[in-house]
């Protein structure tokens, strides 16, 4: 899943920069405004992003797996209210 998500975000970052190359390369000579739109555009998709690339997959263990500190993960399973057995 991990690898899914990190080719995603390259590809969305990778046409971030073909716009605004675009955009201001080429599509500016014939439309300003339209250049101006793919920016917006360009500019949407960085956080975008930046959320697909963290989001959690079904199959990611993250806020659940033990830090290795027996003391520290009695604490947090405390703070979250589980039993630990």
């Amino acid at each position: 899943m991990y690898a899914r998500r990190r080719h995603l975000y390259f590809a969305m970052m990778g046409t971030c920069i073909g716009l605004f190359v675009l955009a201001w390369g080429v599509v500016r000579l014939w439309s300003v405004p339209a250049a101006v739109g793919m920016c917006v555009v360009a500019m949407v998709i960085p956080p975008v992003a930046a959320v697909v690339a963290n989001r959690r997959g079904p199959d990611d263990r993250w806020w659940d797996d033990p830090s290795g500190d027996p003391k520290s993960d009695e604490w947090w399973d405390e703070l979250d209210g589980k039993k630990r057995h």
